[in-house]
């Protein structure tokens, strides 16, 4: 595997490296005519179905990737031409590569085993060899699984990290990670023109409206601008921002300083994803603010539009399936119906409460004319003289 020298542009690491590739003595010419083949038509295909004149950095990525798998799976076949492959030599590798045999550098199984079937074996690269259909038929039953892994880390978690990162130009990338929730390598290729300082029209308070043009996102984000939501995040920004001149970039260093000011926080924080535990990687500050809208009631198409997914995406339903976030409602329609039963009861109650009232109200009016009726009849008694007939109303 070429390791990735993140001083680099990734078109020139594709550069270099493709001539090195292409001239490599280990590998056999047969499949050094099928690289720079496929690599001509790559090349060639990036560039008309994005519409660009040149081809950008993403697109170099793209292609850098290429030549790390073309490494691999030459590997993998022994330097055998691709193109006089059988099919149990490919039945061969791909059965050990499902059954883990084929390991990382680093000892592990490939968790990117998939890319390899859907970009080589299943792809361009082995229809170019004229295997394909011969490695669709070995692959009959390969599915296709989604990362169903739920990883990410809560606001806490976030503000012990960033209470770790030792500069304020540091801080203010982390609070923009938490914040925006774009990628670290796009986060690192801002512009100051990509800021725009504005006030809410609501609270009127001070906030950023950050672009994240095409050039700089991923192939598969959307074009889109959002606005910041924590007051931190735009303090950080309103600072960082002051000196800089419209093309500059905000950020002075690259992805490998970045990772080893984080990765230091991160130790010394303590600090893990949820739920499994695992060290926090920048990618975790991206799902950790989707989890957080997701707590505050945003819908998962507003959360969808701000990570950059095609509406309707279902990348995020994971995170609501793991915090439940569904599962309240039901629980909150037994909760209503209970208290409507209450509340119905209650009225029932204050209406007999009611009617008894009027009735205690009746009697003691009549009692009371009773009573002054008695008071007015021993009057007329006494002043009537009828002695007896006193004693008898007095008993």
């Amino acid at each position: 595997m070429f390791p990735y020298n993140f001083l680099m542009t990734y078109k020139n690491q594709y550069v270099n490296y493709l001539k090195k590739f292409l001239k490599d003595v280990s590998i056999c010419k047969e499949n050094k005519d099928l690289f720079k083949k496929f690599f001509d038509y790559e090349e060639y295909k990036l560039k008309r179905i994005n519409n660009l004149a040149n081809l950008d950095e993403n697109n170099y990525k793209t292609l850098y990737t290429y030549l790390i798998k073309f490494r691999n799976v030459n590997k993998w076949f022994k330097n055998k031409p691709w193109v006089d492959l059988t099919e149990k030599d490919i039945k061969k590798v791909y059965d050990k590569l499902e059954d883990n045999k084929i390991l990382s550098r680093g000892g592990r199984p490939l968790l990117d085993k998939q890319a390899y079937y859907t970009k080589v074996f299943r792809s361009k690269p082995f229809e170019m060899a004229g295997k394909k259909e011969i490695a669709k038929k070995i692959m009959e039953f390969y599915r296709k699984t989604d990362n169903d892994e739920v990883r990410f880390i809560d606001e806490v978690t976030f503000k012990e990290i960033v209470k770790n990162v030792i500069s304020p130009i540091q801080k203010t990338l982390c609070w923009l990670a938490w914040d925006i929730g774009e990628n670290i390598a796009t986060l690192l290729e801002l512009q100051k023109k990509d800021f725009i300082k504005q006030k809410n029209p609501d609270t009127n308070e001070l906030e950023f409206r950050v672009n994240l043009p095409r050039d700089k996102i991923k192939r598969a984000r959307l074009t889109r601008s959002e606005i910041t939501n924590f007051k931190e995040t735009t303090e950080f920004l309103n600072k960082s921002l002051l000196e800089l001149k419209s093309d500059e970039k905000v950020f002075k260093f690259g992805y490998r300083q970045s990772k080893k000011f984080f990765d230091r926080a991160v130790k010394i924080a303590k600090a893990r994803t949820i739920p499994l535990g695992k060290n926090v990687s920048w990618k975790d500050l991206r799902s950790g603010m989707a989890c957080y809208l997701l707590k505050q009631g945003w819908t998962l198409d507003e959360i969808n539009s701000r990570l950059g997914h095609k509406p309707h995406s279902r990348e995020i339903s994971k995170y609501v399936s793991y915090l439940a976030i569904d599962r309240h409602k039901p629980k909150k329609k037994l909760y209503e119906n209970d208290l409507q039963k209450v509340i119905e009861e209650l009225e029932e109650i204050k209406k007999i409460n009611k009617l008894y009232s009027k009735k205690f109200q009746d009697y003691e009016a009549e009692n009371k004319t009773i009573a002054n009726d008695l008071a007015f009849l021993k009057e007329f008694l006494k002043q009537s003289g009828d002695e007896k007939l006193i004693k008898f109303l007095e008993k």
